[in-house]
């Protein structure tokens, strides 16, 4: 398991480090919300939790969070000074998974750590089917099928299939589709891109692409699947 720790403090920090390594996990570290940025660029599909602290040099761990919830599911844990737990509540409605305050004993933080990934794990495997009217989605196989057959999606059309199989019945509009569609390898996704991708999704999963019933145009809005 891969952890991303930000932690300003470097005494901290290094504690930590040590202490999560001793209990098998690896780390990437980081002391200020850029370096953790641009880390999140490169490594995101490899992180399994995050571990933010609130207050940061450069940033705050909201802005962190925020990052990760729009980009990917995977659990954010704060570490907050006392006097900033009240605030900590901004946090928990941005989607962060549980905080911690300072001081802490290190053993507390590792167990909330397997009880969130033990959490997170439980739902994933409840939650990897998808079915989107005669669309089926198998997340843990990644894989895609139409009446029964399998459909070979790319990369980015499976990514953007997945982004309406979690919002069903809701409509997405083009540009939450942009942000939601941002290449963590850094290729640039723009507006004319994402309507050819859409197409190709309509050509490979409707019946008749021209009256499309997965993936519906809400006029003046976006898209949606669903009800």
């Amino acid at each position: 398991m891969n952890i991303l720790l930000v932690e300003d403090d470097r005494t901290i920090a290094s504690g930590l480090e040590y202490s999560l390594q001793q209990d098998q996990f690896s780390v990437f570290l980081c002391y200020d919300a850029e370096s953790a940025k641009r880390l999140m660029i490169e490594k995101l599909n490899e992180i399994d939790l995050c571990l933010f602290d609130l207050s940061l040099p450069d940033g705050s761990g909201y802005d962190l969070c925020k990052i990760v919830k729009e980009r990917s599911d995977i659990p954010v844990i704060f570490l907050t000074a006392v006097d900033d737990e009240v605030n900590v509540v901004m946090g928990l409605d941005m989607g962060a998974d549980d905080y911690i305050t300072k001081p802490f004993r290190i053993r507390e933080l590792l167990s909330r750590i397997k009880s969130v990934l033990r959490r997170y794990q439980k739902q994933t495997q409840n939650n990897h089917l998808f079915v989107i009217g005669n669309v089926r989605i198998n997340t843990l196989e990644g894989k895609v099928y139409k009446n029964g057959d399998e459909v070979i999606l790319t990369a980015l059309e499976y990514r953007l299939l997945l982004i309406f199989a979690n919002h069903i019945g809701q409509v997405l509009s083009r540009n939450q589709l942009l942000e939601q569609i941002w290449d963590v390898a850094g290729d640039f996704v723009n507006d004319n891109t994402l309507t050819v991708y859409i197409k190709r999704l309509r050509e490979k999963l409707e019946d008749c692409p021209q009256k499309p019933t997965v993936i519906k145009t809400v006029r003046g809005l976006g898209y949606k699947v669903g009800d």
